[in-house]
């Protein structure tokens, strides 16, 4: 099957098979928010990225085999308005950036600083903090070690551009250079960038445009 990184509510999930793990795209709730579910291939572990909404969609998504954690890329709620209940039914443990833990209503279980690692089964993903969306959002890199790198970016990275700063210079400032400097200063043009909404991306398709988006201002 050919993975293409396209869902819509209420449609089925998009799986992406690599060698180690298995990542399936749904999209949930009015905001067309996506939820990843990232599943090891070795011991069938799982682990999900935002409970972004819709606690049937996520908890069919995620299966009778559980999940071990859950991830929330920021504080904004709607990557959060399934997560007490997919906790409630599944005792996932809890992750999130520490300067957004405090805006996410179900409690964190573990704080998230830069370059944390997070594991489940034999995969590790590593976390960047980048400031600016919000203070503690956290993108998600997976280093695949039989290719190119694979990057879950919450709010802070789409195609096209950064994620909203609210025409706040400062604000703005600081999320561009925390996505030039630890994302694509850091990682190969291949890299597969899987955003918060809408379509996937590669870090390669939108390097060239880094520099507009810093004359435009958003």
């Amino acid at each position: 099957m050919t993975y293409s990184g396209v869902v819509k509510v209420g449609g089925p999930a998009d799986v992406h098979e690599l060698q180690d793990l298995m990542i399936s795209k749904v999209a949930v709730g009015p905001m067309d928010n996506n939820a990843y579910l990232l599943r090891c291939r070795a011991t069938g572990e799982q682990l999900l990225i935002d409970a972004a909404n819709d606690t049937q969609t996520v908890l069919q998504l995620i299966g009778a085999d559980g999940i071990s954690a859950v991830v929330t890329t920021h504080q904004h709620g709607d990557h959060w308005q399934a997560l007490a209940e997919v906790v409630a039914a599944t005792g996932a443990r809890t992750y999130a950036g520490r300067e957004d833990a405090e805006g996410i209503p179900t409690p964190t279980d573990v704080l998230v600083d830069d370059g944390d690692t997070i594991t489940f089964g034999r995969i590790t993903l590593t976390a960047r903090h980048l400031v600016g969306h919000t203070p503690g959002s956290i993108a998600l890199v997976y280093d695949d070690p039989h290719g190119p790198p694979h990057v879950f970016t919450g709010d802070c990275l789409f195609p096209g551009g950064v994620g909203n700063t609210w025409k706040d210079p400062e604000k703005f400032a600081s999320l561009i250079d925390d996505v030039e400097t630890k994302l694509f200063g850091t990682l190969p043009d291949e890299t597969w960038v899987y955003p918060g909404h809408g379509k996937d991306t590669t870090l390669g398709a939108e390097r060239p445009h880094v520099a507009e988006w810093r004359a435009r201002g958003w």
